[in-house]
């Protein structure tokens, strides 16, 4: 049993914790996320330049290789600044190189990979409906029909992170209706942004502004043969295991949030003066620290076990569950301490705390919500469903 990195994973970590530093200062991540509806194509070029978009990418397309674990690394180290606005890389690196690479044909990973790599090519999601969020089946509307060449797409999609400056959407629809369970007859479509009938609507939210989530309307948009990812009918069969690593990213993220909340909560107690002396001093204060630092070691502890256990091909959507769980919680609540370690300029907006609060909380509701993984967790001991 070892429990440390690899020399590989861990010198990749330290060259990705100085290009941070150097390159995306908490001071640049506030300021981009201030600017809330204006996309952050500053940060995209910058993610480019330093070739993080060819991470997990065969070096045979033009990426740079990397496993699950390497992903995460990259995704904690980018958090820890960038909060929220990690999903600038996160967004194409799952909904793009993540599904091609699995559900893809040979001619669509030759096509989109590459760009993909080399950070041309920018993806959203399209899952979740107006109708229902944690319930993407049953409140599942947006429907394909088959015609000659492709398929005819109509309905709305809501949340689509992105999406207003994606070059495609990774979109799932129904074209099936005469199933027997609700899973069957769900089919995966890559759709250009650009096609003919596609409406964007950006959305007002409490966290993520800059990077923007939109309803999508589809009107008779029309998505050729060629863009359809996997079999038609079998979409929900392919998903399961990149859900397990949107799960994982999940936790990624919040373990890099409460890394800035720590290091940012420990400088300010040091710092700041009351009654005389540090704030530090005072038992409440290390008791609040105290407390980040132990749901961070919880959460890395977590995440590099599920990371693991997806890399060796193992089975592992409970623990993926539990993770994304946990992570989540644990990251609001450090932010929330963090708010009370700085008291009022915890709530500023000229510090971090209130942003790591704000990006984080959305991760307690989606991609599924918690009381949902709860339920999931219970399932696996064979309880019965409680809907």
């Amino acid at each position: 049993m070892d429990f440390n990195l690899t020399e590989e994973q861990a010198a990749f970590r330290d060259m990705v914790r100085r290009w941070v530093d150097n390159e995306l200062p908490k001071s640049l991540s506030r300021e981009l996320e201030a600017r809330e509806k204006e996309y952050p194509f500053e940060l995209w070029e910058k993610l480019r330049e330093a070739g993080f978009f060819g991470i997990g990418i065969d070096e045979e397309y033009g990426g740079q290789g990397g496993d699950v674990m390497i992903q995460m690394i990259l995704a904690r180290e980018l958090s820890r600044s960038l909060g929220g606005l990690l999903w600038v890389w996160g967004l194409t690196s799952f909904a793009g190189a993540k599904s091609i690479g699995l559900y893809g044909t040979d001619e669509q990973k030759a096509e989109f990979l590459p760009k993909i790599a080399a950070g041309d090519c920018r993806v959203s999601i399209g899952f979740t409906e107006p109708g229902g969020v944690t319930d993407v089946l049953g409140a599942m509307s947006t429907t394909a029909k088959k015609v000659d060449g492709g398929w005819v797409l109509n309905g709305e999609k809501m949340w689509s992170s992105a999406s207003h400056v994606a070059d495609y959407i990774l979109l799932l629809a129904r074209t099936d209706k005469n199933v027997e369970k609700r899973h069957q007859g769900l089919t995966l479509f890559f759709v250009p942004t650009k096609s003919e009938g596609m409406e964007n609507h950006l959305l007002e939210k409490l966290g993520m502004r800059a990077v923007g989530s939109s309803r999508v309307v589809l009107n008779d948009v029309f998505v050729p043969d060629n863009l359809v990812l996997g079999e038609p009918g079998n979409a929900w069969y392919m998903l399961l295991p990149t859900l397990n690593n949107e799960r994982i990213m999940v936790g990624a993220q919040c373990l890099g949030a409460i890394d800035g909340v720590l290091e940012d909560a420990v400088d300010y107690a040091k710092q700041r003066k009351a009654f005389g002396k540090p704030i530090g001093q005072f038992q409440a204060i290390q008791h609040y620290i105290a407390d980040i630092a132990t749901w961070q070691q919880q959460v890395e502890l977590m995440l590099y076990y599920v990371s693991w256990l997806q890399s060796t091909g193992q089975e592992c959507g409970v623990q993926a569950n539990m993770l994304k769980m946990v992570a989540s919680e644990s990251a609001v609540k450090a932010a929330d301490l963090g708010i009370q370690i700085l008291g009022g300029m915890g709530y500023s907006a000229e510090t971090d705390m209130q942003r790591y609060w704000r990006d984080h909380r959305i991760l307690r509701i989606t991609p599924i919500s918690n009381e949902m993984v709860r339920n999931s967790i219970a399932e696996s001991f064979g309880l019965p469903r409680s809907f």
